[in-house]
Formats: C-alpha cells, structure tokens, sequence
C-alpha cells in the first residue's frame, strides 16, 4: 500500500504539494503516488522516485484503479471551465472511487462558507462536501482555502494599465494567503495522523479591503491606483465591454460579491494550528511580486 496520493498534481497547486511532502516534510518518494489528466508532465517527479498514474474524472471506471492501494488520497478542486455544476460531477466520481479503493482518509481542497457564499462555483464545493460527508470514507479533512495572493496577479496589472481598480466588493475584507503556504499546508493534512472528521479554513495573516492591498500595490510599484467603487452589474457589464464573455464576467464579479457578504474575511488560526507557522503576509508578497503587478 502507497501512503500518499495527490491528483491534479501537474497543476500548480499540485506540484508545490509534492514539493512540501518530498523537501519540506521528507516523505520518501516511494510513499508518495502523483496522478493527472497528464501525467506526462509529471516525468521530473517520476525521476526523483515518484509514482505517476494517468487519471482522468471523466473516466469514471477508471479512477478506482487509479487510486488503488493509497491510504490518504489528497483530491484537489478541478478546474473545469464548462459552467457550474461539472467540478461537482468530477468531485463526487473522485470521492466515490476513494472509498472504492479502500482510502482511509480523503483532503479536499475547498472554499470559505462554501454552503453559502456568493461566488459562483461554491455549489460545486458545498456539494463536494456534503458528498464526501456522506461516503463510505472513514475519515476526511475539508480545507476550505482562501483567495491565493497569486490571484493579485490577475486583477492588478488590469487596474494598473489605467490606474483604476473596478470594485463592486465596498468594504468587505480578503484574507489572502500564498499559495505555497496553503500547498504546505495540503501536504501536511494529507501526512499528518490525523484519522477523524475535520474542516478547517486556512485564511491569511489578516484580512484587507480592496483599498488597502491597492495601497500596498501602489506602495511597492511606485504607481498610483485609485479604487472605483461601483455596482455589481456595472462590473459585470465593464468587464464584457472590455472583451471578457458574460459567464466569466458574471464570475469574477462573484468574487466581490463574496468579500462583500464578508465570505472571504479570515485568519491565520487554522492554519497556524496544522502547520505549526504563520502563513506568509500580503504585505510581503506584494513587495515581492511588485515587478509582475505592473503591465509591460
């Protein structure tokens, strides 16, 4: 039996894991089974003795085989593009075939209050959960993770360009968190031993306005930028008139609608208690992707 199997594991979120399990943590290789739709692009893991298996949540009666022989199975979000409800279809094949493999223990990667944030997919993520709640699985850990500070990389150098930020989020907060800190953080749930029922939510340092962080942004590039306080729709419909087709406008103006209902607001207490250290501060994050902040 391996110990330890990551999917989606050629996804950027993926690779940092195996990358705390194997330098940060010190798992052995050998414990260690990597899965992706491509597990080609996995070869530099499989030369450091890592086991690297196709795995595709569209071939349902493949996945049982797939996670064959894992004891604690780390089942990362998918990201399907094709609208609401297809991340819920994979989730639930993946769960039901961890419990046919005889999983003891299942991550999942999630969001903040999935049950009722506004963000367009938390359904999906809600759904999750209550599917793998209900499973045959004798124990899991939900991670519900907040935005990654990554996702800064996103939206500022847009607002930059003009040096207006569009924000229909008002005062809500964001307790951002890097993303190789909520990685370390999957790879210590998945080999810790722990064997009960748990969900956790791992947020950041503290939490942040929109004009606080374009504060910091224009602190650390030297570059002004003014926030624009504006209407959910009237984000939307901006967001379309600069070319973004309406379904993905309709949700990353979801995202603001969250940190308006305060469903993005956090600490640091969850993960500070699994992984024994404080996440990585937005402060010093910005300062250090200030160069990637700014259009070229």
């Amino acid at each position: 039996m391996t110990d330890f199997l990551v999917t989606g594991a050629s996804g950027h979120l993926g690779q940092l894991v195996l990358g705390h399990l194997l330098d940060t943590l010190g798992v052995a290789p050998s414990r260690v089974v990597a899965t992706s739709r491509n597990p080609e692009k996995l070869d530099a893991w499989k030369g450091r003795g890592v086991t690297v298996r196709a795995a595709d949540f569209e071939k349902v009666d493949a996945l049982p085989a797939a996670f064959a022989g894992a004891r604690r199975l780390l089942l990362i979000s998918t990201d399907a593009l094709d609208g609401v409800g297809t991340r819920l279809r994979q989730h639930s094949a993946a769960v039901a075939a961890a419990a046919a493999a005889g999983v003891d223990h299942l991550v999942y990667t999630s969001l903040p209050f999935a049950e009722r944030s506004p963000v367009s997919f938390a359904p999906d993520h809600a759904g999750t959960e209550r599917a793998i709640a209900e499973s045959a699985l004798p124990g899991w850990t939900v991670l519900r993770n907040h935005w990654y500070c990554e996702n800064l990389l996103h939206s500022l150098p847009n607002a930059f360009a003009t040096g207006k930020w569009y924000s229909a989020a008002g005062e809500g907060r964001l307790a951002y968190i890097p993303r190789g800190d909520l990685a370390l953080a999957a790879a210590k749930a998945l080999s810790d031993d722990f064997t009960g029922k748990r969900t956790l939510t791992l947020g950041g340092t503290r939490s942040y306005t929109t004009k606080e962080i374009a504060a910091l942004a224009a602190k650390a590039t030297g570059k002004p930028l003014e926030v624009v306080d504006v209407p959910a729709e009237g984000l939307v419909q901006g967001m379309i008139s600069a070319g973004l087709p309406e379904p993905v406008a309709r949700t990353f103006a979801s995202f603001d609608a969250a940190a308006k209902e305060g469903c993005l607001d956090g600490g640091p207490e969850d993960f500070v208690a699994l992984t024994g250290r404080q996440p990585g501060s937005v402060e010093d994050w910005i300062a250090a992707n200030a160069e990637k902040l700014i259009p070229h």
